[in-house]
């Protein structure tokens, strides 16, 4: 709204008159601008927003290149499988605790572990550890599908239910013990183990098929990443990195 400036009043008071009015259309311009910004600062990043600037940050520039994996964290919302209390960490550069004991993977790992599968699409995969299910949902995105075994009772009822909910309807997940494997559902294109044994498991790698691969850490107080890939006349076993996972334990453990 325009507003005149009365003409009978002398020069001095409309002058002062004039720079009130220019101060007043300051302030109000200064507090329209910084309501702006505190909108703009205030406004919810998304699932989606975080999840790229996880990807970018954590995946891509550690080599991660794998487009199908980096697509299938794209695509995964992370924050729904770790406790409420911890959803705002979800997409941070670390593992996180689910309970009883066990962990969320650091992001990074999960991704380095499922790019060494080098899955296509049609492979049958176990993995053991399900953990909260975020693995698995990783998985179900990248293969035909997923058998998953966990010795947590209340996680594998949750992560069941968690991922038969959230639509990742090729994962079949099941309460037991993982060093013993899967044997009605083998041989198996892929195994993923999400905890640490003291040595590789027999059973695991007489379960996968040949010219599959597994990927596991391997070793108490001081762990590495080991892929195993099975051919025809050997197993062969190769170090990837120093890792830190909770231990595979048995049923009696």
């Amino acid at each position: 709204m325009l507003v005149r400036c009365p003409l009978d009043i002398s020069p001095k008071a409309r002058d002062l008159l004039y720079a009130l009015m220019n101060f007043l259309n300051s302030v109000f311009c200064a507090c329209l601008f910084s309501f702006s910004v505190v909108s703009y600062a205030q406004k919810p990043v998304s699932w989606q927003e975080k999840a790229k600037q996880m990807v970018e940050d954590q995946l891509v520039s550690r080599s991660i290149k794998d487009e199908r994996v980096i697509e299938s964290m794209l695509n995964t919302p992370r924050h729904l499988f770790v406790p409420e209390n911890l959803s705002e960490k979800a997409y941070r550069d670390g593992p996180l605790p689910i309970g009883n004991g066990q962990t969320i993977s650091q992001p990074y790992i999960v991704a380095l572990m499922t790019s060494l599968l080098e899955l296509k699409g049609n492979e049958k995969v176990l993995e053991i550890g399900t953990g909260s299910g975020y693995q698995a949902a990783i998985l179900s995105q990248l293969c035909d599908s997923v058998f998953s075994i966990e010795i947590v009772e209340s996680l594998a009822k949750s992560a069941k239910i968690k991922l038969d909910t959230m639509g990742y309807k090729n994962v079949v997940v099941k309460l037991g013990d993982g060093y013993q494997g899967w044997a009605e559902k083998a041989p198996f294109d892929g195994i993923i183990v999400t905890a640490s044994p003291p040595e590789i498991p027999k059973n695991l790698v007489e379960q996968l098929k040949i010219g599959g691969r597994m990927v596991l850490p391997v070793g108490k107080t001081s762990q590495e990443l080991k892929l195993i890939i099975k051919e025809e006349s050997e197993v062969k076993i190769e170090t990837i990195t120093g890792v830190r996972f909770v231990p595979m334990v048995h049923p009696k453990d």
